[in-house]
């Protein structure tokens, strides 16, 4: 492990055109729970489709029920020595974008630039009108769902939303498009706690390595990339970060 630790680290120094690839395994590490593992939420939930969720309201209260039984664990969860690490490397002028496919708004919380998170799968920590498009507040919305709206809408009559990717919900195209773009065009891509299961998010590291990127991963169990990546650090996310950023220390970064 060591050895390759101080391999990521020195690719790392080598450019600022690196970018780092997060998935579940550094938001459990942060108190979030795991969706897909086995005993995760959709081991006990089945997930309500998009199109449910817009065309039924018992979706929708089944929706925002499921909701508040997360809500206490997202607003204790505090960013974690992964995330502090990532902060690091953007401090040190080694970070050119962070893609997420995690929901919990940690990277912005850390205080990761919003310019520098493309957040693939948007975030659970904004609530969105499907129809206006306004943004609320989740506590607010946690308070209206607490008094007994157990489907809440917007002034404008659109339903309310956490900002976020459902099962049968587009991809936004935007995000998807910059984040192919910074895959390609990056020196080093770097995994960090994703089992690279979920399309078209998990296709980064391959654009990346095609590309000719130094290709790292940071995770606890296998992944389908692991036979084309040039670094595999078998590890928790922010023991191996903070490993990382130590060695770059030592080498006087």
């Amino acid at each position: 492990m060591n050895e390759n630790i101080s391999i990521i680290a020195k690719k790392i120094s080598e450019t600022s055109n690196n970018v780092i690839f997060t998935g579940a395994g550094i938001s459990t590490e942060s108190g979030i729970p795991d969706y897909r593992s086995k005993g995760g939420i959709w081991d006990k939930f089945r997930p309500v489709y998009f199109n449910e969720f817009m065309s039924s309201r018992d979706a929708r209260e089944e929706y925002w029920r499921r909701w508040s039984e997360l809500y206490q664990d997202l607003i204790l969860a505090k960013p974690n020595p992964a995330h502090m690490a990532i902060i690091k490397l953007h401090e040190m002028g080694l970070l050119k974008s962070v893609i997420t496919q995690n929901i919990d708004g940690l990277h912005q919380e850390s205080g990761l630039p919003d310019e520098k998170v493309i957040e693939l799968h948007g975030s659970t920590c904004r609530i969105r009108c499907m129809s206006c498009n306004k943004i609320s507040s989740i506590h607010d919305v946690k308070k209206r769902l607490d008094s007994g709206d157990l489907a809440p809408e917007c002034e404008c009559g659109g339903y309310l939303k956490p900002d976020t990717i459902s099962f049968g919900q587009a991809m936004p195209v935007e995000k998807v498009e910059r984040a192919i773009k910074m895959s390609k065009d990056c020196n080093f891509f770097m995994v960090v706690g994703s089992t690279l299961i979920v399309q078209p998010a998990s296709h980064m590291p391959v654009y990346a390595k095609n590309s000719k990127a130094f290709l790292a991963i940071i995770n606890l169990s296998e992944t389908p990339c692991d036979g084309i990546c040039d670094v595999r650090v078998h590890g928790k996310a922010g023991e191996v970060m903070t490993k990382i950023i130590n060695e770059i220390d030592q080498n006087g970064r």
